[in-house]
């Protein structure tokens, strides 16, 4: 529903059919070998051929001694170049963003004038129209902007679109605070993201769960989603719908760690992290795999790494035995 970060563009040469995909969606083969490049320093040419995208993306250049080997670009240096262009256009669609709120500000006051009462709750459908409506709002933004993001990756034009609504509010003194899940902290794209707007004015903060997302401007207007595809959305603008949201946000906010704190999922003494210990309660409420994952921010397969770490040390032979072992060991009665 809501415009967040970014990713890449899709492969455009020969192969293609075989091997697309975006730059933030690299495949596993590509991650495995510009990691062991990076590590080593130089890579054989053959065995790149599996990730042809490593050359597409430009994360790989010939090596000029040996024409047979490949060195890894630096990965400052390849997102810089990545970014670079992203400016020039953050910086146009700002221009045109600040010439459109010029043309409607007389409106405004119009459109607000006896017509408040029946427009407390508009369903707003389609991701056009949801955009323009957060764009206006944004627009019209002077205080705070509160927004709970839960985890998820998300294509390069997110970026753009967020880093274009989000650094016009900072430069006119607006202060915004997002809550992210944990797993954002290894996220490169929202780090990358987080980055570009740090100062004084923009706090990160991240917790272990978050259901769904939420954007509030200055404790007037709320974003909320109706449907899981996010092309259906709520405005609301009701005092106390409005209010009761941001209590929300604030008791979320409160129990949340800064990002810049550190990663908060440090062994306890039981040798469970404080993320196995929220999977740990998930698995006892009889949530399956998937819906632990998105409610926690993160892939299916981390997550069943994360049982499985917790059946080894509760020494579980079974999903039923574990789900028992969790309830007898007390952990869910501690603070983790």
């Amino acid at each position: 529903m809501f415009r967040t970060l970014g990713g890449g563009d899709l492969v455009t040469n020969p192969t293609k059919e075989t091997h697309p995909h975006t730059l933030t969606d690299l495949c596993e083969e590509g991650v495995r070998l510009y990691a062991n490049a990076l590590r080593t320093g130089r890579i054989a040419r053959a065995d790149v051929e599996v990730a042809p995208c490593l050359m597409e993306f430009a994360l790989l250049h010939p090596d000029p001694d040996d024409a047979d080997w490949l060195r890894p670009v630096p990965p400052s240096v390849a997102l810089a170049q990545r970014l670079n262009p992203l400016e020039r256009e953050i910086t146009e669609r700002r221009r045109l963003s600040t010439e459109l709120a010029e043309v409607f500000e007389p409106f405004m006051a119009l459109s607000a004038q006896g017509t408040a009462s029946t427009h407390s709750i508009t369903v707003l459908e389609g991701l056009d129209r949801i955009n323009a409506a957060l764009d206006l709002a944004t627009a019209q933004c002077r205080k705070e902007v509160l927004t709970v993001q839960p985890s998820a990756r998300h294509p390069e034009r997110r970026l753009i679109e967020g880093l274009e609504r989000d650094r016009p509010l900072i430069e006119r003194g607006v202060r915004i605070r997002t809550l992210y899940q944990h797993t954002a902290r290894y996220s490169p794209e929202r780090l990358a993201y987080v980055n570009q707007l740090a100062d004084g004015k923009a706090e990160y903060r991240t917790i272990d769960e978050l259901v769904e997302r939420l954007i509030i401007c200055d404790e007037t207007v709320a974003f909320i989603p109706v449907r899981d595809d996010r092309q259906v959305a709520l405005e609301l603008r009701h005092p106390g719908l409005v209010r009761y949201l941001v209590k929300v946000f604030e008791f979320m906010w409160d129990r949340a760690v800064p990002l810049s704190a550190g990663a908060p999922y440090e062994t306890a003494p039981d040798g469970i992290t404080e993320i196995q210990h929220s999977i740990a309660k998930l698995l006892v409420e009889g949530h399956v795999d998937e819906a632990i994952a998105r409610r926690l921010g993160m892939n299916v397969r981390t997550c069943r790494a994360h049982i499985a770490k917790l059946a080894s040390v509760l020494g579980s032979g079974s999903r039923a035995q574990l789900g028992y072992l969790i309830a007898q060991s007390g952990m869910l009665k501690q603070e983790p």
